[in-house]
Order: structure tokens, then sequence, then C-alpha cells
């Protein structure tokens, strides 16, 4: 099964993916994780991405693209691929659609993990992140429980910041759910719940 996840950033996207992949064995491209792992190698693309990152801004159409449609072509995509913070807008969408058509597959469903403003914020500002290993924890946490490592406040977990992500998404990525709604692939779950909750139903709006 192909899936596109929809939502704000720190909706649970992420979260409600790792239970299909682990359930299922689909994989997860993030293209945050993507991202972030070109900026911590320094890579040319890593590089011009932190710019963006760092002020709470969408990193340009054309460096993720890129990005994305090389991950499409590894082998473990094969069993199926939840695809998490792509597309982020409708030309990225058509290009998505264009490429797959090309490679002869296409997307079975669009989830979107529904959740209010003000509930991301509250979320998000309260996240620490492992400087190692990306593990994610409440704060208050200090030390990583995965590796050990330094907890600490992404830049763009920081509440303004997260407030100007929220405003980009509403502005252009938002669109995205009427044009999978067009399609007929949209499916819509409350994620403002207990992650069990939102995965039961997640199962069931997907068949699975």
């Amino acid at each position: 099964m192909n899936i596109v996840l929809l939502g704000a950033p720190g909706a649970g996207k992420g979260t409600q993916a790792q239970k299909l992949v682990e359930d299922f064995g689909f994989a997860h491209i993030s293209t945050g994780d993507l991202l972030r792992a070109a900026v911590k190698a320094g890579t040319k693309l890593g590089v011009k991405a932190k710019s963006y990152m760092d002020e709470g801004k969408l990193v340009p159409d054309r460096l993720v693209v890129d990005l994305v449609t090389e991950r499409l072509a590894d082998d473990d995509t094969q069993k199926g691929f939840i695809l998490d913070g792509f597309p982020r807008n409708t030309a990225q969408a058509v290009t998505l659609d264009s490429a797959l058509s090309e490679m002869g597959r296409n997307l079975d469903a669009a989830l979107l993990v529904d959740v209010k403003a003000e509930v991301i914020v509250k979320r998000l500002s309260s996240r620490r992140t492992c400087r190692d290993c990306g593990y994610t924890a409440p704060a208050g946490v200090d030390k990583c429980p995965a590796c050990g490592g330094e907890m600490y406040q992404r830049d763009d977990d920081k509440p303004e910041t997260i407030q100007k992500r929220l405003d980009v998404y509403e502005n252009q990525t938002s669109p995205l759910v009427e044009y999978y709604r067009g399609k007929g692939l949209l499916k819509v779950v409350d994620g403002d719940r207990l992650v069990d909750d939102v995965y039961k139903d997640v199962k069931e709006l997907l068949a699975l």
C-alpha cells in the first residue's frame, strides 16, 4: 500500500507512520528525516536546506523532489511506502503523481491526521530531541533514553517558529486536502487522542 500522510507539523504523522511500518513493513519516507540527515552530513543540499529550516520555512520544491524521487527508487519501497512530509503543496503532488506513473506505481490513500493548531503549539514547544540519534521526549528529559546523548530544543520547536510553520502549512499545504479529496483518496482521522486510539482508526480507514 502506498500512502501520503497529511497534517500540520506536530500532528503525530510520524508516530502513526512508525506503527504502520512495524506492523506491515512499509517503507517510511520522512522528508524531515531526509533533510536533517543531509544537514548533519553537511551535503550541498543540507547546507541549502538548513537556512530555510532554521527560519521555520519550507525547503524549496526542487530540493525536496530530488531527495524523495531518489528514495522511491530503493528496493524497500516495493512492499509499499508512507510519504511523511511530502508532497507539501499541489505542485509537488502533481510532480509525485507523474514520477509514480513513470515507475508504474500509484497512491492508494492520502491520510490526514487532523489536530487543532493550539494543541500542536503545546505539543511541539514541550518536545526535546537527542542531538545524536534524533529520539524525541518531553521537556525535562536531559539524557536520551535511547543512546544517552544530549537532549535539546530544536529551533523549529520553539513557539514563535512553530507558529510560522503552522502559518506556512495553512497557506501552502492545506490545499492538498482538497486535491486528494478530489481524487477520491482522502481519509481523515482525529489526531487529538491517545496514539493507540488514533492508530485503531487509521487501520480501519486504510482497511488494514
